[in-house]
């Protein structure tokens, strides 16, 4: 019981000094190595956890994405209504988490390393239909046939907005985001048509 707490330990350690050297470099150029020695372990040990720099990395895109997963349902958790739910995935979205600045270089080098590799890809993939189609769920009580289409608006001013903001460091930017977006929503429910 004690070895393999102390296994997940070091693959969390390597995790985390996966997202480091990313930030470090701006980019996917570190070594197995490299991210042992930072985490404190040996590059062999690296290697029996993961098998190699593409499944860590795959690996630590994971770690991001569970962490994604539970802030949303941390935040959807307390609202009631289907309209709060899209609000609390929003505010996810923006949230102060995903604004660190080693998160936000490990996000900016996934999506890059999404468009050319195929594991990364089906993550980022699997990452937007859950958001899609959460959306799709909860407007589709207040847009009727029309939440698909705003489901598809909603994911993308997240996407671009987030990128945006990203790129400029910008947590303050976060709140404007939040109110475009939210914006948009209410503008589409204004919309509505019936079903």
């Amino acid at each position: 019981m004690h070895e393999s707490l102390t296994a997940q330990q070091r693959r969390r350690s390597l995790i985390e000094a996966t997202i480091t050297s990313i930030h470090l470099r701006g980019s996917l150029d570190v070594s197995v190595s490299e991210i042992a020695k930072r985490a404190g372990v040996s590059s062999s040990l690296a290697h029996h956890y993961f098998g190699g720099k593409d499944q860590l990395i795959v690996a630590t895109m994971r770690h991001l994405l569970r962490q994604f997963h539970v802030s949303v349902l941390s935040e959807t958790a307390k609202e009631q209504t289907p309209r709060g739910k899209v609000s609390a995935l929003i505010r996810a979205s923006f949230g102060p988490s995903q604004f660190d600045d080693q998160t936000i270089s490990a996000w900016l080098v996934f999506y890059a390393r999404a468009q050319e590799s195929a594991e990364p890809g089906r993550l980022l993939q699997i990452c937007l239909r859950r958001l899609h189609s959460n959306l799709v769920y909860w407007l589709r009580p207040l847009t009727g046939r029309r939440a698909d289409f705003i489901a598809s608006g909603v994911g993308a001013m997240i996407d671009g907005l987030y990128l945006r903001c990203a790129l400029r460091h910008g947590v303050q930017d976060a709140e404007a985001a939040i109110f475009m977006t939210e914006d948009f929503v209410d503008a589409q429910i204004g919309r509505r048509t019936t079903v």
